[in-house]
């Protein structure tokens, strides 16, 4: 779990942290160098939960021998696919870090919502709906690495 008091927002105590995979994670199915690394890290204090269309359909070679949950989500509604996975795990206890149109109501009903804008670009509602947006997915990881950093971007 990791605890975070931010003045002004609210105390966090997170225990899952829930991604996307292709332009979060990955840009054109290729995982970003150092992620894996950081979701291991991560792993320690929260459950990592890896959320996707696949659209590359390289997910599962790049984290499968990874301290991770892989979902892979069948065509359709796949915003709501991902809201209702984050609300089964308890929306309350989740970070969840996306770009996409489909990841917005995840970063809407997280405890923490982060956006991440990467090669593919985000979609202007999930910025929107994100508490925090970052140019890269090494400096949203880091943010839950380095909990004070989220301190001085979210207080009052």
């Amino acid at each position: 779990m990791i605890e975070i008091s931010i003045p002004g927002f609210r105390d966090l105590r997170l225990e899952h942290l829930v991604l996307d995979y292709n332009g979060t994670l990955a840009v054109d199915g290729r995982l970003i160098p150092g992620v894996k690394d950081r979701l291991q890290t991560l792993a320690k204090d929260l459950g990592v939960h890896v959320v996707t269309a696949d659209t590359f359909g390289k997910v599962r070679s790049a984290l499968g021998d990874s301290d991770c949950t892989v979902t892979i989500l069948p065509a359709g509604d796949q915003a709501e696919a991902k809201r209702e996975y984050v609300l089964g795990l308890g929306a309350d206890r989740t970070v969840c870090i996306g770009n996409g149109r489909n990841d917005r109501l995840m970063l809407h009903e997280a405890a923490l919502g982060i956006a991440v804008i990467l090669p593919e670009g985000a979609f202007a509602g999930s910025l929107t709906a994100a508490d925090v947006v970052c140019t890269g997915i090494a400096e949203a990881l880091d943010l839950l690495k380095n909990p004070l950093r989220l301190t001085a971007t979210l207080r009052s």
